[in-house]
């Protein structure tokens, strides 16, 4: 029988990307739906680790966000009682600047994926998904990536509030 891993990984990564896409650009436009196609982003991002034989990043990466995360962006968008969006006018400033951050963000990541060897380095071995090697390289090697990802959280909260905010007719 022939390895799946490859097979598995397009098919985790184009699921991924496609619900991701669909958080997004939702062609229904409820802002519940965008929150169950990031649950199966999610879930898709946690088969990925699973290839990666991180079983402990897939089982947090499913309780803590699809689990806790997801549950209080739901949690916010009922407790707003938020109904089909309204058309809004455009706000060209908020698409520049989206633009720019999204632009800065592609840039960074090109930098850092141009910089990376194709080939292994000699005498590492297979990357398992440890907790105590995760944990010292987290809260090391990454700390402040680690807290981008907390502040983005918690702008992505705050966000939902503010959109979601009716408008006070005088």
């Amino acid at each position: 029988m022939q390895d799946l891993s490859p097979l598995l990984f397009y098919l985790f990564a184009g699921l991924t990307l496609l619900c991701g896409l669909l958080v997004v650009a939702n062609p229904s436009r409820n802002p519940v739906n965008s929150a169950m196609f990031l649950v199966l982003t999610i879930v898709s991002m946690a088969g990925l680790f699973v290839l990666l034989h991180a079983f402990f990043l897939a089982a947090i990466q499913v309780l803590v966000y699809a689990g806790a995360v997801v549950v209080l962006f739901l949690f916010v968008i009922m407790f707003l009682n938020l109904k089909e969006e309204e058309r809004r006018p455009i706000r060209w400033m908020a698409i520049g600047a989206g633009v720019l951050v999204a632009g800065s963000v592609g840039c960074l990541m090109l930098c850092v994926l141009s910089g990376v060897s194709a080939h292994p380095t000699p005498g590492a071995g297979p990357v398992e998904g440890e907790t105590i090697p995760l944990g010292r390289a987290l809260y090391t090697q990454f700390l402040l990536p680690f807290e981008i990802t907390s502040v983005l959280l918690l702008v992505a909260v705050i966000g939902v509030v503010l959109l979601s905010k009716k408008e006070v007719k005088a």
